[in-house]
């Protein structure tokens, strides 16, 4: 995400954003390609490197990130614990996202303007409605699109997270406290 790029984002949306508090996402078809693979041994889904980078970034700039996903996976279990996502931030099998989403609002006393929601399907629909700032996939369906404040350039399961997360916390100046954050915390471990 270069500077350019959220010089072209309207001052609408740059005045949502600079609100946000927490991010929330779906986990498939936003941190995923939507794809999943069941095989004997289980399920696998594929997850990009750079949307777990971008999480941890996150971390480093105060950005909570939480999970609701209308499914229920291990993979999705295990691929938020690898990234310090806390189990009560990651809601799975919920076909109604409302009850979560109103429970992490209270969780963090945020209101809605402050909530930043990532969706790709029709189960999103209420909460790309009801949050401050609402975004998308190309890979969404064309109904979800057309509601969302943006669009990402990447692709669900292909840096879609780390452009959101890069532009937000870009546009409310945190992205740079976040690297040097990132940088020191290094640092402190090789001393």
């Amino acid at each position: 995400m270069n500077k350019k790029r959220i010089m072209n984002i309207s001052e609408k949306l740059i005045y949502k954003i600079k609100k946000v508090k927490i991010l929330i996402t779906d986990m498939d078809g936003i941190h995923t390609d939507g794809s999943y693979y069941v095989g004997d041994t289980g399920e696998f889904k594929r997850f990009h490197a750079s949307d777990g980078a971008a999480i941890v970034t996150a971390r480093y700039a105060d950005l909570p990130i939480a999970i609701i996903s209308g499914r229920a996976s291990e993979s999705t279990t295990r691929r938020c614990r690898e990234l310090s996502i806390p189990d009560s931030l990651v809601y799975q099998g919920c076909l109604n996202k409302m009850e979560p989403y109103e429970e992490i609002l209270k969780k963090f006393d945020v209101l809605d303007e402050n909530v930043a929601y990532v969706g790709d399907d029709l189960i999103d629909e209420p909460l790309l409605l009801k949050a401050g700032v609402s975004f998308s996939v190309p890979n969404a369906r064309s109904e979800i699109k057309e509601i969302v404040d943006y669009v990402t350039n990447a692709k669900g399961g292909d840096g879609a997270v780390r452009e959101i997360i890069e532009l937000i916390l870009k546009t409310q100046n945190r992205f740079e406290l976040a690297l040097d954050n990132l940088r020191n915390r290094y640092k402190e471990k090789t001393k």
